[in-house]
């Protein structure tokens, strides 16, 4: 017996009847031969984790646009956020945690630059519009490795399109890491908001942290403990509704008075026009792309490149072909 044969008989013996069996896939776009040490899940994960999307992480903006401080989060201190919530949710309720794993940590490989403000208005500029969940999809089924994409199992490649949306993730390791993003960036957009002093703790709403917690850390747990006592003899898997709506109310809350406040519009625009002034660039101008991009262009179309290529930049990366582009270099020895 290999080790991933052991491995697969735990999960048989371990896991409960809904989880998702890693011998039970659905497979991937390309058969592959069996590893001998990791089930499907755990060679999935691996090769998200050593992908260039998820080293570009590092370099996007979560909320906070270039902020003065090593603490702020980026996208992917978000991931792995993420990622340690999923893998704690399915642990508690006998789930596949590589699963819940892999589907966390490519959950957001697909997110552009200057974070939501990108996607927005990239989402404006294609003609058939821009949503992070379905090009990160996209980067593990096309984008990556040369244009081959990672060949990941169809469960992975299923919860990383619907872990936000309208659609639910089919498995319940896919649920899991919904949850989790949302668990996640509430509380730590909370966080960076208070460190950044555009909140106060007195300002939180009163009624949902009686019932949530008044730390980060209490609320966290607070709303962990919701889901695996709501979900655990349910079919389901999602937070107690008490929980839940509190969990809404801060969002709400962040909306009005973080994301959509007037500090942050003035950095908004400035991040829309280069990323607007890129775009029109690249369209006009599809061989100033890379070799790569080039050939999307001509196999899908010029827009479908150059919405790919601005969405897999890094705030650095932008800003820098903005200045490649726009602003005339300085010349040395001038009296």
């Amino acid at each position: 017996m290999t080790i991933r044969q052991r491995l697969e008989a735990q999960e048989r013996q371990n896991l409960s009847e809904r989880a998702t069996l890693s011998s039970r896939t659905k497979g991937r776009e390309a058969p592959v031969t069996p590893d001998d040490m990791r089930t499907e899940f755990q060679r999935d994960r691996d090769r998200i984790l050593h992908c260039k999307s998820f080293r570009r992480l590092k370099g996007k903006t979560q909320v906070f646009l270039s902020p003065v401080g090593d603490h702020y989060r980026t996208r992917l201190t978000h991931t792995l956020e993420v990622t340690q919530v999923a893998r704690t949710l399915a642990r508690a309720l006998a789930l596949n945690e590589d699963l819940a794993e892999a589907i966390a940590l490519g959950h957001d490989l697909g997110h552009t630059p200057f974070g939501h403000a990108g996607e927005d208005t990239l989402n404006r500029l294609m003609s058939c519009g821009f949503e992070h969940r379905i090009q990160s999809r996209r980067v593990v089924e096309r984008l990556e490795n040369g244009g081959r994409g990672l060949n990941l199992t169809w469960e992975v490649r299923d919860g990383i399109e619907h872990h936000s949306g309208h659609i639910p993730p089919a498995t319940p390791e896919g649920c899991c890491v919904h949850l989790a993003d949302r668990i996640a960036y509430v509380n730590h957009d909370i966080d960076d908001a208070v460190r950044a002093g555009i909140l106060t703790q007195e300002q939180l709403p009163k009624e949902a942290i009686r019932i949530l917690g008044s730390t980060h850390g209490q609320r966290i747990n607070t709303m962990i403990v919701s889901v695996v006592e709501w979900s655990k003899d349910r079919a389901e898997i999602a937070m107690a509704p008490r929980e839940w709506e509190a969990l809404l109310q801060l969002r709400s809350f962040l909306f009005a008075h973080v994301y959509s406040r007037d500090w942050a519009e003035g950095e908004t625009r400035k991040t829309a026009h280069i990323i607007e002034e890129l775009f029109g660039t690249y369209l006009e101008h599809p061989a100033l792309m890379p070799n790569e991009y080039v050939e999307i262009a001509y196999k899908e179309g010029t827009e479908r490149s150059v919405g790919d290529y601005i969405a897999c930049m890094t705030d650095a990366f932008a800003i820098k072909r903005f200045q490649e582009l726009f602003i005339p270099p300085f010349f040395d020895g001038m009296n």
